[in-house]
């Protein structure tokens, strides 16, 4: 055994700060060398000293990675790569302890026995090694260094109440990802640390928790091995282990070695367990805490007296027996049993004729069995890099460039990257023996490049899968109590220190759907925090913003913009109601108040403005008596009345109230009394939202769209819609009440008793078909008979075309399109009720009824004197091709004055075909007709009732002079036929 001129053993727990205690003594040295168990560890130390003497005179030196400049004086490795008879001034060897190990504790024992600094040599470790060393090495001193602070054990916890600054431990893969996903849904994320990781990815792993950015570590037992991170808890997931050989229970030492993790400096710490892990038992945990365990008395040792003449004899060397009694033969090791393995191969027994290919075969052998694969594959592997040593000096160029290339992916998850991780550490192991290629520099960049791109992928594949980024800031910045900085785009996207957390809409915020559970709620929190000053913002915008981007939806919603602020609700009446606002709680009363106020004012414009000449019809205090209470039970009714609803109300109404009346607008029809300008789409859409909350209905009916004349019926329609939507419902649709009393002028001139046909100015300004007509008319009282006869063809070439015109009219209606007119205009033509009550005002309003729609009872003169070859050409036609015929409908009062809408019968009917009149209504003419065109009877007619004149007497009226026929009506000709065939 060599020796040296200073031996010492710096003996303790961990925290006692013994690596940076031999760093110290190292850098007092001109030179230096330091064994780690770990290359992970051996990076930590590499990089402090570059940091303290630079990177000019550092080396590093690991299975995987060296980096040597020329004038090197410090050398960091990992005890397996430590270079032999440097004859260094110093050297040291961390983790003596592992002396023991079942694996690798041959490599340490020849260290403890064969590795020297000329001036000085520490052995770092734990109290157990203090006998055997005290028994292998002479002359040693020993240094009994205490732990910095205390360690308590916690007893067990469940991971989602695990503190901050925890580090789990697992002891396989599998176990590791289940905690870290479980810690990502709960906490926000956590960094994993495995020793199958590169030091890349190990590197950015840990700083993602030294930084802060996530409080939790989920690692494998890697962690124990003088790794330094801010750990405040360790808590054990498992305490059993899979050695290589079998599942074993920890001993409490190596247990320790782990739970020293926790508590750095002068920070105590703590340890536990939790998931399926039982409880430690009081002795174990009392070791533990005071660093009180079982000495070692046996070393693992294998030969290092190598023979190579052949490979039996190096075999034989290998397996020899240690002759001290505290050393013990080693189990047989991965390179052992890979020599073992390839020495059956007669291909390499061929080529191993000298020692020095004996030797190269054991350097190949030595290659870690990085990729986990089965012994005998590994072994194949290493027989062909053998084959091209022996063979060709070197590992041929072509043959590495594909190996590699079969590795250099990115894609693929974390187990994937993992194992291409572990694949490329074999050929960046290759790359670093000397003379094993042609140009070994440049492949150990290649390796290092591909190793780097692979660390980086799986890095961030981590990062996805166990951090939620999101989450673990939003935690950090609430526990550190920090105001946080929320920002809202135009989209009403939010975000919280740059991560998006959810929506504003309108006043409430919407949390991001992904996040569940306890994430969610901390993400709430976080945000509701955040937006607390944004909500103020907004509500001060929202105030000043202008009538135009503000709106009411049919079901009552206030809308600012796309977003919902609010809702009206019922009021004190239908014309003031009043707002419930939708902010969130944590915006505070002072803007839910602020936002009420301003849609408060925002309503109460709108309707106003709408409702100007109702506001005014309300505040009108000249009205009196009756006058005054006929309007108020407008206003009730939001300015549309049914006649049939209020009919006493009307007669009781003396000619100074109606007049009063009138000069607000309001028009007294024969069917409604309404206010014209209130019946325009605006008005309209506002009444029937203000109608449905004072009624209480939960689902309000839509307006009808603006612009047509008849719309069809609303099914299941609650009653009195078809009123406050403009429209009196007649059979399968409906017809806008200003056009129904237009339709209702022309109506009055007609014989009801007789009965009549439709003219074509009654179809075009209902736009309707023949049928949809008929159909309207039963809908009002009348009782339509439907027959068919022969249509008669006008004989004049001119009239064809109208004929042709006239047809779609009768059949399809196209003639007539729905087109919208404007209530005003719809209400200059006088109802019958004021020509009958108010004499020669009220038919000088009648006379643009008339003006709208041409009468048509005659033909043309022009028609009737077509050229004698037409006349000829069509009896020919006629007498060769079937007549052709026409369906008309024949129209009859059929005693019923609509008292119920949509058309429904009142009781009290009287059979019709007797000659005398139905119901209590008179047609036109006869004895007791209603001549205001009350409840009952047929619609009233221009004319009525004498005040006080005594007895009543009658006569026929004179003939009505029928006008002309307008030549560019489309349906002059098809009424000319009309005529003709009467």
């Amino acid at each position: 055994m060599a020796s040296a001129s200073r031996i010492v053993a710096v003996l303790g727990p961990t925290n006692t700060g013994k690596t940076h205690y031999a760093i110290e003594r190292m850098l007092g040295y001109r030179t230096g060398v330091m064994g780690f168990p770990l290359r992970l560890l051996a990076r930590e130390v590499y990089d402090k000293v570059v940091a303290a003497r630079g990177p000019s005179v550092v080396a590093l030196v690991t299975g995987e990675e060296r980096i040597v400049p020329p004038r090197a004086k410090y050398w960091i490795c990992t005890v397996e790569a430590m270079p032999e008879g440097m004859g260094c001034d110093f050297l040291a060897i961390d983790e003596i302890q592992l002396c023991a190990d079942p694996e690798r504790g041959h490599v340490f024992t020849n260290r403890l026995l064969c590795a020297r600094g000329t001036l000085e040599t520490l052995f770092l470790g734990a109290d157990t090694m203090r006998g055997p060393i005290l028994a292998l090495v002479p002359g040693v001193e020993f240094h009994r260094r205490e732990r910095l602070s205390d360690l308590v054990y916690a007893g067990s916890k469940k991971i989602s109440r695990m503190p901050p600054r925890t580090a789990i431990v697992g002891f396989s893969v599998d176990n590791v990802y289940a905690i870290a996903e479980l810690i990502r849904r709960q906490k926000g994320g956590a960094a994993v640390v495995m020793g199958a990781l590169s030091p890349r990815t190990r590197n950015a792993q840990v700083e993602l928790y030294q930084n802060g950015e996530v409080d939790y570590l989920v690692a494998t037992d890697a962690i124990g091995m003088g790794l330094n991170l801010d750990i405040d808890h360790v808590a054990f997931s498992s305490t059993r282990k899979f050695d290589g050989r079998r599942m074993r229970e920890l001993a409490p030492n190596e247990l320790a070695q782990i739970a020293g993790r926790a508590g750095r400096g002068m920070s105590h710490g703590t340890f536990g367990v939790t998931g399926d892990a039982r409880p430690l038992d009081e002795g174990t945990a009392s070791a533990i805490m005071n660093h009180q365990f079982t000495p070692l008395k046996k070393l693992n040792w294998r030969s290092a007296d190598l023979q190579f003449g052949t490979v039996e004899a190096l075999i034989h060397s290998l397996e020899s027996s240690p002759s001290d009694e505290n050393l013990i033969k080693a189990r047989e090791a991965d390179d052992l049993g890979a020599l073992k393995m390839l020495s059956r191969e007669s291909a390499v027994i061929s080529r191993t004729t000298n020692a020095q290919s004996v030797k190269l075969l054991w350097d190949i052998c030595r290659i870690p069995d990085f990729r986990g694969i089965s012994h005998a594959e590994h072994a194949s592997l290493l027989g062909v890099i053998f084959e091209h040593l022996q063979g060709g000096g070197v590992v041929p160029d072509d043959w590495m460039a594909r190996q590699i290339k079969r590795i250099d992916r990115t894609d693929g998850n974390i187990d994937t990257l993992s194992k291409r991780l572990a694949f490329i550490r074999t050929w960046t192991y290759v790359a670093q023996r000397n003379g094993w290629l042609r140009d070994e520099s440049h492949w150990r960049g290649e390796t290092r490049a591909v190793e780097d791109r692979l660390s980086d992928a799986l890095h961030e594949r981590l990062t996805q899968r166990f951090v939620d980024r999101r989450t673990s800031v939003l935690l950090r910045r609430l526990k550190q109590k920090e105001a946080l900085l929320a920002e809202v785009n135009d989209k009403g996207e939010v975000t919280v220190e740059g991560e998006f957390v959810g929506r504003l809409e309108g006043f409430r915020f919407s949390p991001d759907k992904s996040a569940q559970g306890a994430e969610a709620k901390a993400l709430k929190a976080a945000s509701l925090q955040a937006l607390a000053p944004q909500f103020h913002l907004r509500a001060d915008r929202f105030y000043n913003a202008p009538d135009t981007e503000i709106d009411y939806t049919e079901q009552g919603g206030l809308m600012w913009g796309e977003h919902a602020v609010g809702k009206l609700v019922a009021g004190a009446d239908a014309l003031t109601p009043q707002i419930e606002v939708f902010v969130d709680e944590s915006a505070g009363p002072d803007v839910a108040q602020k936002v009420e106020r301003r849609l408060l004012h925002f309503i109460t414009r709108k309707i106003n403005a709408l409702f100007e000449p109702l506001l005014a019809l309300q505040k009108d205090e000249e009205l009196t008596g009756l006058a005054r209470g006929f309007a108020f039970r407008m206003v009730e009714n939001l300015g549309v009345l049914p006649r049939a609803s209020i009919a006493q109300e009307v007669k009781d109404l003396d000619q100074d109230a109606r007049g009063a009346l009138r000069k607000h607008g309001i028009r007294f029809g024969q069917f409604t009394i309404f206010m014209p300008l209130l019946l325009k789409p605006a008005p309209t859409r506002l009444r029937l939202v203000l109608w449905s909350l004072a009624n209480g209905l939960q689902d309000f009916p839509e307006s009808p769209p603006p612009g047509l004349v008849t719309v069809p019926s609303a099914k299941d329609a609650p009653d009195g819609y078809d009123t406050m939507s403009g429209y009196r419902a007649a059979g399968e649709r409906m017809i806008r009440i200003d056009m129904l009393e237009r339709l209702a002028d022309m109506l009055r001139g007609e014989d009801s008793r007789g009965g009549f046909e439709a003219k074509a100015d009654m179809l075009s300004i209902t736009g309707m078909t023949l049928e949809q007509f008929a159909d309207l008319m039963q809908g009002l009282g009348y009782k339509a008979e439907k027959g068919e006869r022969q249509k008669v063809k006008p004989v004049a070439a001119e009239a064809k075309p109208a004929v042709a015109e006239a047809k779609p009219a009768e059949a399809a209606g196209d003639a007539a399109p729905a087109t919208e007119e404007p209530a005003v205009e719809a209400a200059d033509a006088a109802p019958a009720e004021d020509a009958a009550a108010e004499a020669p005002a009220a038919e000088a309003e009648a006379a643009p009824a008339e003006d709208t729609a041409p009468a048509q009872d005659t033909a043309p003169a022009q028609d009737t004197a077509p050229a004698e070859d037409t006349a000829e050409a069509a009896a020919e036609a006629d007498a060769a091709a079937e007549p052709e015929m026409e369906v008309f409908f024949t129209f009859t009062w059929g005693g019923n004055r609509g008292g119920r809408q949509g058309g429904q019968r009142q009781q009290n009917r009287r059979p019709q075909g007797d000659g005398k009149p139905a119901g209590k209504g008179k047609p036109r003419g006869a004895k007791g007709g209603d001549r205001e065109g009350g409840p009952r009877g047929k619609p009233g007619r221009k004319g009525g009732p004498r005040q006080d004149q005594g007895a009543k007497t009658y006569s026929a009226r004179p003939a009505r002079k029928e006008k002309q026929i307008d030549p560019d009506n489309p349906f002059a000709a098809a009424l000319m036929g009309l005529k003709q065939g009467d």
